[in-house]
Formats: structure tokens, C-alpha cells, sequence
């Protein structure tokens, strides 16, 4: 099977090489797990070091924040979308109900999920786009009214994928789950996005308040012998780097 290199120091050793290529992955995690840098990780290294363009939907955070934040790993999204090897779409301005200043924005009138997934694939194809990020499930389940609805969305959302070829990352949020709890995990907000996905990785706090490091796990990954282990990792200034329990 073809990989996609996730962009992800130290995942791709766990994946037998990457992502598998046109696939869908659901990153998910509660606030504060690193779920965008992961994201941004994926789509910035794949169009700079692996030479394939990305697209980036954000829902939650505004585009000039995102590509701020970035700077701290030395990441000059900025120069990137000037060279036509990321392009970031704006949900987030409409889901606010203010206009948009950038030059790829979704308004308000097209807060729609047909019209959005029209003008994501145009996007994807005019930059030659080979990876897309969604960013987040939840966000995007605003527009839509009730999880029903959603459901048969995110149906739809995975065949329209399977058929374009993309690798994608999808986001979701789940709630910190307390330690101790012999509550099962949870791995999507609406329960349905890692039945869709080809693979599932779980983004978590682990510890006490005192001593608290991030893990993560692979829940499943189609096609691959993927790593079962629960990983540490950590945000880095280059980003996230996934550890080796002995090296921490």
C-alpha cells in the first residue's frame, strides 16, 4: 500500500511508513491536546519537505490567528499560500456571522453542506492539492440541525473523500476522560466519524494535575500493523514529536 509521510516526527515509524495514500484519518482529543498542530503539521511539511499541496478548512480558529501561531515552529504558512502549496478556507468567519477578509472564505449564504464540499474540491483542484484537513467535525455540525442530519453528512463527507483520492485528516473534540474512570474511551463527538475513517489516533492529557503528559494512541489505521502502544508526545519548537516511553 502507498503511504503519505504524516509530516509527524516520529508517527511514521509506527505506521509502516505513513498514512495510507486517499485515505481518511480522525484525529480526535479534547481542548489543548495539539489536534490543529497536528493538522498544520500534516498539511505544511507534505507541501515544503514532500512536495504535495494542501488545503486547510478551519471551522474554529481564524485564519491570520492560525497562520500566527505557526511562526512558532518556523512555519511561514503565509509564504506558502503565496506560493500556491497551502491554501486555508475561512468557516470560521461565517459560522460567526461576520465577513471575511480572506480571499478563500465560505459566506454565509453558502453555510451549506453540498455548496461547501463544491467549493473545497474546486479549491483542491486548483492548487493540485494531494492532502485536506477539516478543522473540526463538531464546528462543521453547526450548520447542520440535528445529529441525524449530521450523521448522514458525515456519511456523505466519507464517500466524497474515498472518491477523491485526498488523504484527510478530520478533527473532532471529545471530553477529558478523568483518571481512574472506568468509563470506555470515546473517540468522536458524535460517535459516527471513526466508523466512517480509515484510521483512528486519540490525542490525550495522561496523568495527575501535578505531572501531566500528552499520549498518544493509535486506535486504528486500515491496512497497516500499526503500533497498539500508548506513545508520549510533545509540542516542541518544531513542532510535535512523538517520544519513545524510555526516552521520557
Amino acid at each position: 500500500m502507498e503511504r503519505a509521510k504524516t509530516g509527524i516526527y516520529g508517527l511514521d515509524e509506527l505506521l509502516q511508513g505513513g498514512f495510507p495514500r486517499g485515505r481518511t484519518v480522525l484525529v480526535s482529543g479534547a481542548c489543548g491536546t495539539g489536534k490543529s498542530i497536528f493538522s498544520m503539521q500534516f498539511i505544511y511539511r507534505g507541501a515544503i519537505e514532500f512536495g504535495e499541496p494542501g488545503v486547510y478548512v478551519t471551522f474554529d480558529e481564524m485564519p491570520e490567528k492560525l497562520r500566527q501561531d505557526m511562526l512558532n515552529f518556523g512555519w511561514d504558512v503565509k509564504k506558502a499560500e503565496q506560493d500556491q502549496l497551502i491554501s486555508i478556507i475561512d468557516a470560521s468567519s461565517a459560522r460567526a456571522g461576520v465577513p471575511s477578509s480572506e480571499s478563500n472564505a465560505i459566506m454565509p449564504d453558502q453555510l451549506d453542506f453540498n455548496k461547501l464540499m463544491i467549493e473545497v474540491l474546486r479549491l483542491c483542484k486548483q492548487i493540485g492539492a494531494k492532502r485536506l484537513v477539516f478543522d473540526s467535525i463538531p464546528a462543521l455540525g453547526f450548520m447542520l440541525n440535528n445529529e441525524d442530519e449530521i450523521r448522514k453528512s458525515i456519511l456523505k463527507l466519507s464517500y466524497i473523500l474515498s472518491s477523491s483520492g485526498l488523504t484527510t485528516i478530520l478533527t473532532s473534540e471529545v471530553l477529558e476522560r478523568p483518571l481512574g474512570s472506568t468509563e470506555p474511551w470515546k473517540f468522536s463527538k458524535f460517535e459516527a466519524e471513526e466508523y466512517i475513517s480509515d484510521g483512528v489516533i486519540l490525542l490525550k492529557f495522561f496523568g495527575s494535575r501535578a505531572q501531566n503528559m500528552r499520549i498518544l494512541y493509535i486506535r486504528k489505521m486500515r491496512g497497516t500493523n500499526q503500533d497498539l502502544q500508548l506513545h508520549p508526545f510533545e509540542i516542541t519548537q518544531r513542532g510535535i514529536e512523538v517520544k519513545k516511553i524510555e526516552e521520557l
